[in-house]
């Protein structure tokens, strides 16, 4: 079975502008990739769980920050390795500053037998739709069409 992911996108509106938070995810692969690696807040969810519940939980561990609110299903995306991610939005804002992430291990580099600790997300950030596309991980882009077909303002 393919693996499942599910997600949210936090968005705002400032100054009549949607704005969206996006993450960097950490680790080493990551460390030196920056337009097209950012993503939404996700995880995998088991068999039987409610994915918003787990979109919810894998928002705070990976942020720090809880999500409240009304959210609005978006669909789903699958990604260039074949993992479905299923996501929700909700408005809210956060100071990226503040972003406090779970730590992860994984052994590095592969096959050595050494595992490194990190945070799985280094850091957060507010962008325009616009930035957001360069930005965001290509098979995640879609996510952000059918953000604004959701708010249709």
């Amino acid at each position: 079975m393919p693996k499942r992911s599910a997600g949210l996108i936090m968005y705002r509106w400032q100054e009549q502008e949607l704005e969206i938070f996006l993450v960097h995810p950490g680790g080493l692969f990551w460390t030196k990739k920056d337009k097209g690696a950012w993503t939404i807040p996700k995880g995998e969810y088991a068999e039987g769980e409610e994915p918003l519940e787990a979109a919810k939980r894998e928002f705070q561990e990976e942020t720090g920050f809880a999500a409240h609110g009304q959210f609005l299903e978006l669909g789903a995306v699958k990604q260039a390795g074949g993992k479905t991610v299923a996501a929700w939005a909700f408005e809210g804002n956060c100071d990226p500053a503040k972003l406090s992430s779970n730590l992860c291990q994984i052994e590095w580099p592969p096959h050595s037998g050494r595992l490194v600790e990190f945070p799985e997300v280094d850091q957060g950030r507010w962008f325009s739709i616009a930035a957001g596309r360069d930005y965001i991980l290509k098979s995640q882009g879609p996510l952000l069409d059918m953000l604004q077909a959701a708010l249709k303002r």
